[in-house]
């Protein structure tokens, strides 16, 4: 009856009814719980996953693509990737796969920058597998190994679109331990540029092949005839030798459609190899260089290189147009080296490649530019700036990138080179996953640029100076596809500079404000054009005396470029050393031109001569010199009657010569005298030499002499004062004879010959004395009893009182 009343129609009881509901309640409990805990549950394990996925997710396999070929497929072509796995788990990946996977098509270049700065697998923007039987499985993975892959699929198979760009992956799939399910553990992103057929309107594309070094030679020279140049160091031959640096560049160069950037100092330093040079050593020592057959052939083979092509040439050694610009024009002379580093360049540059070359251009480090660099830049007379893109940024709105010929004012031209394409090929590129993908990326910005717009622009490609050789390697593979490529022309630099302008483009310099702080920093600073500034002013005053100017000129003049070169940048302390290398060589070289120290000199006599002697060392004669001879005791010594005297001095090469003055004593005793000698417009030159003379006008001997000369003068004198007096007492005698005489009228003569007082009688008597007088008694003749004050003659007609 109980189970009756639950049948349907019957109504249950109250008591029922509750037992009822708490059992339903009871059973439900577990249940409840459950699913109370499912939301926990889930995101435990969704924690758990995401930790497994961080921990061996689409990073624990390194994806590596030494080889993507043709690098711009077309259509018929079988697409070959190559490369290496690596495991770089804990644990081993089984069931390993390699997929090949077709992206979106990238539309922009600036979608090409963010494709290629992500890492990560992300499904919904990595395509899907190309499948199928292209693919290549391992079976295992073990952690640190690396296994290479080649996968190759008929480019109809990827069922590639409408022209462009596509994102191109290279993806592993496989199991770990921890996560026991196929999943991506890794991938490695590229481009694939797509135009088979040739585009509608080309972009005029121009390559700019940078030739150039570091600074190696310096401004010493040998003795000889042909002045043997020295080199700081090997450095060169070693990237002139095959397989090196700029052997490369030449090699690659060549094949290549571009127009050549050169160093003229790069040139000049492998010609001057091509002859006799030495290499600095240890110390102050030399040795022979070896490698005149290396830089022969080197030479021959860019003379063969550069015909037909064309070829700018910088101002000699490069010099750093932005550090001269923020630090040295303030600095006497600076501005003057660059004239002449301009000057000399399409000179050289036609002397040894046999071309000539466009001298119009300036290249700022990294095309970066204010209104001072500008400035700098053409006030040697180029009248074309190579810029860069991220320095002369658009500011127009335009939607697409410009020609690269700005009018920027003043009769110049900036030519913009593309920033992305110009910094592709930066970086380490010794490994081929890395040469490979800067290729396909560098290819990818270009066709991109090219789908733009359908108007046809000049766009130029302008690398780093001084590429590495894998760089170099990378740049030759990239320029050669894009040259064979569809939808790019070759376009020389000079056609890009006068090619008509953009109307929407940017014309205005950037503010010095807005220089990179980073290049900033590695400037030259102000001393070092200070530095330069006194060594060309110890030049100048060096010169000045040389008979051949230009054996020191030259070499000095062109160290000097090279010592504002931008290659010093980022090597300050070598180029501090190369600067002070400079200064000692001049102040050597002006050196051996002196004057021979002196030891104390004695005086003997009123007067006596000094000799002075001038050695020159040097190989050639120097003239237009001045030895001034200075004592600092006139009083006591005279030079020619002076306090000082000057001779002209010319001395020919490994000579001496000694200079004499005539000194005059006034006073015994000790007087400095000063030798100095002066260029021709009144410059000290070199070290003055200083010594004492010690005067001793008087020596014994002279003063008997003098004593004895005075005593016969004293007895002169005594003689004729008895005489005059006895003739004046013998006239008074006469007169009273006379008057006798004259009463009695027979006059007396009572003198005999030799009593006679006659001008010429006291003339022969005073000769008699060993004194000679040329004239009768004259006023200013001394007295008997004074000592001797002169020994002139007296004039002739004057009175003597006494």
């Amino acid at each position: 009856m109980a189970e009756a009343a639950d049948f349907q129609g019957m109504s249950p009881s109250p008591a029922r009814r509750w037992m009822r509901r708490t059992g339903a309640l009871l059973a439900g409990a577990p249940l409840l719980a459950g699913l109370l805990q499912l939301p926990a549950a889930t995101s435990t394990h969704a924690a758990e996953q995401d930790s497994l996925e961080a921990a061996s997710g689409s990073g624990t396999v390194a994806v590596a693509v030494d080889s993507l070929t043709p690098t711009v497929p077309g259509e018929g072509d079988t697409l070959t990737v190559s490369g290496t796995v690596t495991n770089e788990g804990k644990q081993a990946v089984t069931d390993a796969q390699v997929d090949l996977r077709l992206g979106s098509p990238v539309n922009t270049r600036s979608a090409i920058d963010t494709v290629a700065g992500r890492s990560d697998y992300q499904e919904r923007l990595d395509g899907s597998p190309v499948g199928g039987k292209y693919v290549e499985k391992f079976s295992k993975l073990t952690p640190g190994v690396s296994q290479r892959f080649s996968v190759s699929v008929p480019v109809d198979k990827l069922d590639l679109g409408a022209d462009g760009v596509y994102e191109f992956a290279v993806s592993l799939s496989g199991e770990t331990a921890a996560r026991p399910w196929d999943q991506v553990l890794g991938i490695q992103r590229t481009f694939l540029p797509w135009q088979p057929d040739a585009a509608d309107t080309k972009t005029r594309t121009t390559v700019l092949w940078p030739l150039m070094s570091t600074s190696h030679m310096t401004a010493q020279t040998g003795s000889d005839e042909s002045q043997t140049p020295v080199f700081r160091d090997d450095d060169l031959a070693k990237e002139i030798s095959p397989g090196g640096r700029l052997q490369q560049l030449v090699s690659l160069g060549k094949e290549l459609d571009v127009t050549w950037v050169i160093d003229p100092d790069l040139l000049a330093s492998v010609d001057a190899m091509t002859e006799r040079y030495r290499v600095q050593g240890d110390g102050d020592t030399t040795r022979p260089g070896t490698y005149r057959t290396v830089a022969t052939q080197w030479l021959a083979e860019l003379q063969d290189a550069v015909q037909d092509k064309e070829v700018v040439a910088l101002p000699f050694a490069d010099p750093d147009l932005a550090s001269l610009a923020h630090n040295g024009t303030n600095v006497t002379g600076s501005l003057n080296h660059l004239k002449e580093a301009t000057d000399v360049a399409a000179d050289t540059v036609d002397s040894i490649l046999h071309v000539q070359p466009s001298t119009d251009f300036a290249w700022p480090v990294n095309g970066a530019v204010d209104p001072s660099i500008v400035k700098v830049a053409t006030s040697a007379g180029a009248d074309k700036v190579i810029a860069r893109s991220d320095s002369l940024v658009e500011t127009g709105g335009l939607t697409y990138t410009p020609s690269a010929a700005r009018p920027i004012g003043g009769g110049t031209t900036a030519v913009v080179a593309d920033a992305r394409m110009s910094t592709a090929f930066q970086g380490d590129l010794t490994k081929a996953s890395n040469s490979t993908l800067a290729v396909q990326r560098f290819l990818a910005l270009s066709l991109a640029l090219n789908h733009q717009t359908d108007k046809q622009r000049s766009i130029v490609f302008a690398p780093q100076r001084m590429p590495t050789p894998s760089q170099a390697q990378t740049m030759a593979e990239a320029v050669t596809a894009l040259q064979d490529g569809t939808w790019t022309q070759s376009q020389d630099l000079t056609a890009a500079a006068t090619a008509k302008p953009d109307s929407g483009a940017t014309t205005k310099v950037p503010a010095a404000s807005r220089y990179p702080s980073s290049l900033r920093k590695q400037q030259l600073p102000r001393s070092a054009f200070e530095q330069v500034a006194g060594t060309q002013d110890k030049l100048d005053k060096f010169k000045v005396i040389l008979t051949n100017k230009s054996r020191v000129v030259t070499p000095f003049g062109r160290a000097m470029n090279r010592a504002m070169s931008t290659s010093w940048r980022g090597r300050s302390a070598e180029a501090a050393d190369y600067r002070n290398g400079i200064e000692a060589y001049v102040d050597s070289l002006a050196g051996q031109v002196t004057l021979i120290d002196k030891s104390e000199t004695k005086l003997s006599g009123r007067s006596a001569t000094i000799p002075v002697t001038v050695q020159n060392n040097l190989v050639q004669g120097v003239d237009h010199l001045v030895l001034r001879l200075t004592s600092m005791s006139p009083r006591r010594l005279e030079i020619d009657g002076d306090a000082f005297s000057e001779q002209d001095v010319a001395v020919s090469g490994g000579h001496s010569q000694t200079v004499k003055f005539t000194t005059s004593a006034q006073a015994n005793g000790q007087a400095t005298v000063v030798a100095q000698l002066f260029t021709e417009d009144g410059q000290p030159y070199g070290k003055r030499v200083t010594f004492d003379v010690k005067v001793t006008e008087f020596t014994a001997t002279v003063m008997l002499v003098i004593g004895g000369g005075f005593l016969l003068l004293v007895l002169a004198g005594f003689r004729m004062y008895t005489q005059r007096k006895r003739a004046v007492a013998r006239a008074a005698e006469e007169d009273g004879s006379q008057e006798t005489d004259e009463n009695d009228g027979d006059p007396q003569n009572p003198e005999g010959p030799e009593d006679r007082l006659t001008p010429e009688g006291l003339l022969e008597e005073e000769s008699d004395t060993g004194i000679r007088a040329d004239a009768p008694e004259q006023p200013s003749d001394p007295a008997p009893d004074t000592a001797a004050e002169s020994n002139d003659p007296s004039g002739t007609g004057e009175r003597v009182d006494r």
